[in-house]
C-alpha cells in the first residue's frame, strides 16, 4: 500500500508543479496540502476546483483558522484518475 500511495501522491505532486501549483510533498500521507492561488481563499478555491474541474478538495479553513489560504486533497483515487484531474485543473485559468 505504501509504494501505491507513493505514486499517487508523485503523478499528483509532480503534475501541479509543473502546473505552477506551490506545495510540499508528503512523506506519509494519502493527503496533499496545496497552497490557494494567490486572491483566493481555501474556500473559493476549493468552489473553482469543483465547478471547473469537477475535482473535490477541501477547503484548509475546516481544519482550523492556519488552515485558511490551504486545499487539501486526497488521493483515494487511482493514477490515472489523478493525472487525469490534473488536466482538468490544468485548464482552469486562474
Amino acid at each position: 500500500m505504501t509504494e501505491m500511495y507513493r505514486r499517487r501522491r508523485d503523478v499528483f505532486c509532480e503534475g501541479l508543479a509543473r502546473l505552477g501549483w506551490r506545495l510540499r510533498v508528503p512523506d506519509a500521507t494519502f493527503y496533499v496540502w496545496l497552497r490557494a492561488p494567490d486572491g483566493y481563499t481555501s474556500a473559493a478555491a476549493v468552489a473553482r476546483l469543483l465547478e471547473e474541474a469537477n475535482v473535490v478538495t477541501t477547503p484548509g479553513n475546516g481544519f482550523g483558522a492556519t488552515g485558511e489560504g490551504y486545499v487539501r486533497a486526497a488521493l483515494t483515487v487511482g493514477e490515472a484518475r489523478i493525472a487525469e484531474a490534473v488536466d482538468r485543473i490544468g485548464k482552469i485559468a486562474w
